[in-house]
């Protein structure tokens, strides 16, 4: 009776041991499993920090919930669509590689060097005897020379003249001594005048160099400023130009088509003595090629951008910010997407899931052929729209059955899940860009009119306070649009600068808004 007692216990014994070592397996195996999803994914953001180094960049993902996909009474309905849809997209795809033409890039010395001034160097051969030798042609080369720029000093010289007759009586109330009057300066008793003022505004946000490199670029031209003299006269020269931006402000926001978008900017926290991230808006009239920036104390809340575009009706074209959803519910604006950063999300899966990825990125190819497309055949924006319509729909419609049916077969946090449901939650958004020839396929006009704000703060590194960063948004509002106009930076703010002094009392907005860049170069400037 022992012996059976004793073998029953190491039965028991042993399926205990079997029992723990099962359950030590099953966790083990879930570690193991998870683990290797984890290295996936370094690996794969590891491809994807490696690609950053050639300018790729990403926002923040939307959420998207695979039991809100579409749903169909019967498989044989969804069958029957997806069919459709895929017949359409083919014969779509089929006109867009027959009919979308190459991408021609041509350069030229001859086309670069119009317009500018030409000095002729004569290089007569040594020891010529003109009488043994008669011209018969000449050779010509040419070389792109350089002149530095140089500083000079105006003095305004004002001649006074007195009555002859100082004894004799005035009539009409004529002075006995008269004067020229001293025209307004920039600054009020200041030093610069409007061209330097103007040079020192190109220097720091057109060619991104802080102040210390200026003082010393202008010691080489022979004067010696000190930093601090040249950062003081900074601050008047933007309240003289801050009038222009507010009327600016209003002539963007007056037109039916914009496009937002927002980048960091460091600002110095006086508490903490660090500099902070703060943000930085754009906004940009893509038909009037305006643009201008708006600093609320670094804030990139919903309600910051409800309250910049109150009075905007019309389409409005950003990414998937979610300070952008404050619009989903008014009537007068309409939402539109940005392909490009759908795009990126699908090249950062590339090396994750090449061929899903792939599959993305080609038929979002195919969408930007259709506008080059349209930009060969110089389409009006009415004839644009019928060929997207055309062209571009089944592959749009495609593309939302693709994500559909793709979504529930990936994980929701794998790069590609992430890009699918990115992606699917702005396709409503997306499709909008069909509506209207003059919405752009994506936001990167306006990421381009942001670029100089990036460079600018890898030069100067951050502003000092919240005023400086609003100074920096007006002057970066009026050169960019100078850029967005085609017009000469300098040339207009010399002519600016020199202006805004009359024009500073209330009331001057109709004389100051022909001071604008797209006005300004139509008035014969």
């Amino acid at each position: 009776m022992d012996q059976i007692q004793a073998v029953e216990l190491l039965i028991q014994s042993q399926a205990e041991q079997i029992r723990q070592l099962t359950e030590a397996n099953a966790k083990l195996s879930e570690q193991l499993t998870g683990m290797q999803q984890r290295m996936d994914k370094l690996l794969a953001q590891i491809a994807w920090f490696t690609r950053q180094f050639y300018g790729r960049k990403s926002e923040k993902l939307s959420h998207l919930d695979p039991a809100q996909l579409s749903l169909f009474e019967t498989i044989a309905d969804e069958e029957e669509r997806l069919a459709e849809i895929e017949a359409a997209r083919a014969a779509a795809e089929k006109q867009i590689e027959e009919q979308a033409p190459a991408r021609k890039k041509e350069r030229s010395n001859r086309k670069m060097l119009e317009g500018l001034p030409v000095v002729e160097v004569v290089l007569e051969p040594e020891e010529l005897d003109p009488d043994k030798y008669k011209r018969i042609g000449e050779e010509r080369t040419r070389t792109l020379e350089f002149e530095p720029g140089k500083l000079y000093v105006k003095e305004l010289v004002r001649p006074k003249y007195a009555l002859r007759d100082n004894a004799a009586p005035t009539v009409d109330g004529t002075p006995g001594v008269i004067i020229a009057p001293l025209p307004l300066l920039p600054i009020y008793k200041g030093l610069p005048g409007a061209s330097l003022l103007a040079e020192i505004l190109l220097q720091k946000y057109v060619y991104h160099l802080p102040f210390y490199r200026q003082v010393q670029q202008l010691g080489h031209l022979g004067v010696k400023i000190p930093e601090n003299t040249i950062s003081g006269w900074f601050k008047p020269a933007c309240e003289l130009l801050k009038p222009l931006y507010e009327v600016l402000k209003k002539e963007v926001i007056d037109t039916d088509y914009l496009q937002v978008d927002e980048t960091t900017l460091p600002v110095i926290n006086k508490e903490s003595h660090k500099a902070k991230k703060e943000y930085l808006w754009m906004v940009r009239a893509v038909m009037k090629k305006l643009v201008f920036f708006y600093y609320n104390d670094g804030s990139r809340s919903q309600q910051t951008v409800g309250t910049l575009l109150k009075s905007f009706t019309g389409y409005l074209q950003s990414d998937g910010w979610q300070a952008y959803n404050v619009f989903d519910k008014e009537d007068q604006v309409c939402l539109v997407g940005c392909m490009a950063h759908i795009r990126r999300y699908y090249e950062k899966a590339l090396n994750e899931n090449k061929a899903l990825a792939e599959h993305a990125l080609k038929e979002i190819q195919h969408l930007y052929r259709v506008e080059r497309m349209a930009d060969e055949r110089n389409l009006s924006f009415e004839e644009r729209a019928k060929l997207r319509e055309e062209l571009a729909a089944p592959v749009m419609n495609s593309l939302e059955a693709w994500m559909e049916k793709t979504y529930p077969k990936v994980l929701p946090q794998s790069l590609i899940g992430e890009a699918i449901g990115y992606s699917y939650s702005l396709w409503p958004r997306m499709k909008n860009y069909l509506l209207d020839g003059r919405l752009k396929l994506d936001n990167n006009m306006a990421e381009n009119a942001i670029r100089p704000i990036a460079l600018s703060r890898k030069n100067f590194m951050f502003c000092g306070n919240h005023e400086a960063a609003g100074n920096t948004a007006i002057i970066c509002s009026l050169l960019t649009s100078c850029k967005e106009q085609g017009v000469n930076p300098r040339e207009w703010l010399i002519d600016v600068i020199g202006k805004m002094p009359y024009y500073q009392k209330p009331g001057n907005d109709e004389n100051l808004k022909k001071l604008l860049p797209n006005y300004w170069k139509n008035e014969g400037n």
